[in-house]
């Protein structure tokens, strides 16, 4: 085992300063299952793991497979020391950030996208990347104010969805909405305004290409992107409710408007 002296745990003693790792092109991902995803699924690379001794001994087999990258095995009372966090689960990594991501010129074979617009909570961030991994959407698509996919709470909440699921953070939001139009995709505003097309009765005849976009709970989309829009929804619910979490209407959305096969 290592101790905290040891210089090859520098990057883990930035873990609680998500600006600080997103400048060395890091990220983190935490717990086993989480990690794991990672070393399997291999679209981000990896950095490094710390682990304690029993999640060394659970994780043998993945780390296994993945021999080229470093694991650090040390106690729990290191881990925390170096990281400042008790992570209970005893199994981080830091892996890299992409230095491309994806345009929106490669999304052409793709037929569900979901775009978010200012959901900074990477609660709600994680839950969505969650939610449409798990119902087939191609693509999610952020705006300039929604929070970071790499997040390390955004990725615990997903599952890994974040890893998986391919996104892109637009600067030039409305401007994409008229690209993907131009690309034959219709936009669909997902909101709860009364006079909003009921979803059921659009889900009926949705389109072969779809790109549904959600706000943030608290104020919803702006003006103008609603305004790009094709068409905007609601989710009809008891009036007596205040509304739906978005993750939640999400969910909803994407299963009523699935493509059809």
């Amino acid at each position: 085992m290592i101790d905290s002296t040891d210089p090859r745990l520098a990057p883990y003693r930035l873990v609680g300063d998500p600006q600080a790792l997103e400048r060395e092109g890091l990220f983190v991902a935490e717990g086993r299952l989480v990690v794991e995803r990672l070393l399997e699924d291999g679209r981000f690379a990896p950095h490094s793991v710390l682990v304690t001794p029993p999640a060394a001994a659970a994780m043998a087999a993945i780390f296994g497979l993945r021999p080229e990258i470093p694991v650090f095995v040390t106690s729990p009372e290191t881990l925390r020391e170096v990281t400042g966090f008790n992570f209970h689960r005893g199994c981080l990594a830091l892996a890299r950030r992409p230095t491309r991501q994806i345009a929106l010129s490669d999304l052409a074979g793709a037929s569900r996208l979901l775009a978010i617009e200012s959901v900074s909570d990477p609660d709600n961030v994680g839950g969505l990347f969650r939610t449409a991994f798990a119902l087939g959407v191609d693509a999610v698509l952020l705006d300039a104010a929604s929070g970071d996919p790499l997040y390390r709470k955004a990725i615990r909440t997903s599952m890994a969805a974040t890893l998986r699921v391919p996104y892109a953070c637009v600067e030039a939001w409305l401007g994409a909405f008229d690209t993907l139009r131009a690309a034959g995709f219709r936009v669909a505003a997902l909101t709860p305004h009364p006079q909003a097309t009921p979803l059921a009765e659009y889900a009926a005849r949705a389109p072969d290409r779809l790109v549904l976009v959600v706000g943030s709970e608290g104020s919803g989309m702006r003006p103008e992107s609603l305004a790009r829009a094709d068409v905007r929804l609601r989710i009809p619910i008891d009036p007596r409710a205040d509304s739906l979490n978005v993750v939640t209407a999400a969910a909803i959305a994407l299963y009523a408007l699935a493509p059809r096969v």
